[in-house]
């Protein structure tokens, strides 16, 4: 990632998918942006495929952005040459509900034809985890499903794996797909059911503390 505190203290493999649990009015947005200006593979040796830069992508879906942040986002890639290597999903907060539901899947079904069509290491970006559990309540309350916890459906941890489960390596294939979903804790509790469930999914949490 290129940030000192994840990589020598929680370092990602390939294939591994890790949270960053971050709340209202912390800088995850910032963090987003400078993990795609940074990333990048550990390289080991020249004879092996993973030596060339070219073997490397991000993937980056934002749900739910306002204006402003889409702006950010956009203006930051294409001013630090992020954009050259970034694929970018961006879903408005004005956009139907269900645009949302779709944004990540259509994030990672294009992060799975780079991986093992293309084969390469892919990183997939995915921001805010919170505003779509969100967008997958509004829509279970309006197909009068029985709610879960706090109103949210009782599918809502089968949904949110069948996002993170994507990430992975394939047998024969060189590519892979590595998740960094980011997600902001309602009130800073960790125990909400977005974060909470997606602890039990996810391999390791990266916690922006205040």
């Amino acid at each position: 990632t290129g940030i000192s505190a994840i990589d020598a203290m929680n370092s990602i493999a390939r294939g591994q998918k890790i949270p960053i649990f971050s709340a209202a009015g912390l800088p995850h947005n910032e963090i987003a942006a400078q993990i795609c200006r940074q990333a990048g593979l550990v390289q080991k040796q020249k004879d092996v495929m993973d030596y060339s830069a070219d073997n490397f992508a991000i993937v980056f879906a934002a749900m739910g952005v306002n204006m402003e942040t889409a702006r950010f986002f956009k203006s930051d890639f294409e001013e630090n040459g992020s954009m050259d290597n970034v694929c970018l999903f961006l879903n408005l907060a004005n956009d139907p509900t269900i645009e949302r539901i779709i944004t990540p899947r259509l994030a990672l079904t294009t992060a799975e034809y780079l991986a093992y069509q293309c084969e390469k290491h892919v990183l997939v970006i995915l921001t805010d985890m919170s505003s779509y559990a969100e967008a997958l309540r509004e829509v279970s309350a309006a197909r009068e499903e029985v709610p879960g916890r706090r109103g949210f459906p009782g599918y809502m941890y089968t949904d949110l794996a069948t996002i993170y489960e994507r990430a992975g390596r394939v047998e024969g294939r060189n590519g892979s797909i590595t998740q960094i979903p980011i997600l902001t804790m309602p009130n800073d509790d960790i125990t909400h059911p977005i974060p909470d469930l997606t602890g039990y999914i996810t391999e390791g949490q990266v916690y922006v503390d205040r």
